[in-house]
């Protein structure tokens, strides 16, 4: 069953649209709240986000920019704007598809079943799933980070924090830059948060030296992960 994600701030749209995707066989959540459906997201890892571009506080551009931090799950906008200058925006900024309103239901349910062949169809390549840096090997799959056979026995965020250092090896990674690809957003006051969540993944990698010195401190800017 594929999971779905529906921000709108029309609370009755967001009803009308959630009981209908349920009654196709959708597992459906909603948010008539841009930040909270970002949290939602991270939550849940839906297959497919559908966004209203025209909201209050951020619009949908701005919700899938945060969004392209941490999924790769296909994106379809929903809005009263057809312009040529309004669809590249709402595809630079991350979006796979755009509808215009008003549009049926069944149109909604048939671009989303296009998007969804075209990212689940393909199956994952034998251990592509694995990232293997030295002696350390993050399984994708299983949310697991081993180290010579070691279990690292890593919380969700810990892990979170490892996969986006291991996949951005050896350059400045900003406290904003981490932060926004752990929480969505990111503010000033996040920076004790990341620096947390942080030294807890270091606690974690202190079974040798080689694995302790992966993760180096940036002065005042952020880090860095060597991967040698």
């Amino acid at each position: 069953m594929a999971t779905i994600l529906l921000i709108d701030d029309d609370a009755e749209v967001l009803e009308i649209n959630k009981k209908y995707l349920e009654n196709e066989g959708f597992c459906v959540h909603t948010s008539s709240d841009p930040q909270k459906g970002i949290q939602i997201a991270q939550k849940v890892m839906p297959d497919c986000i559908v966004l209203d571009v025209m909201m209050p506080e951020m619009n949908g551009f701005e919700v899938s920019e945060s969004m392209r931090a941490f999924t790769d799950a296909p994106i379809i906008f929903l809005t009263g704007k057809d312009s040529e200058d309004d669809k590249i925006t709402g595809l630079t900024s991350g979006g796979d598809d755009y509808i215009i309103k008003p549009y049926s239901l069944r149109e909604l349910k048939a671009r989303i079943d296009v998007l969804l062949r075209r990212t689940l169809k393909a199956p994952i390549a034998q251990e592509s799933h694995l990232l293997t840096i030295q002696n350390l090997t993050i399984d994708q799959l299983a949310h697991k980070a081993i180290y010579k056979g070691t279990d690292l026995n890593l919380a969700n965020r810990e892990y979170e924090v490892l996969l986006y250092f291991a996949t951005h090896p050896n350059t400045e990674i900003s406290f904003a830059e981490l932060g926004t690809a752990l929480f969505g957003t990111y503010q000033d006051s996040d920076r004790s948060s990341v620096m947390v969540n942080v030294s807890r993944l270091r606690k974690k990698m202190t079974l040798d030296y080689e694995l302790e010195n992966m993760i180096e401190t940036v002065w005042s800017k952020g880090y860095r992960f060597i991967a040698k």
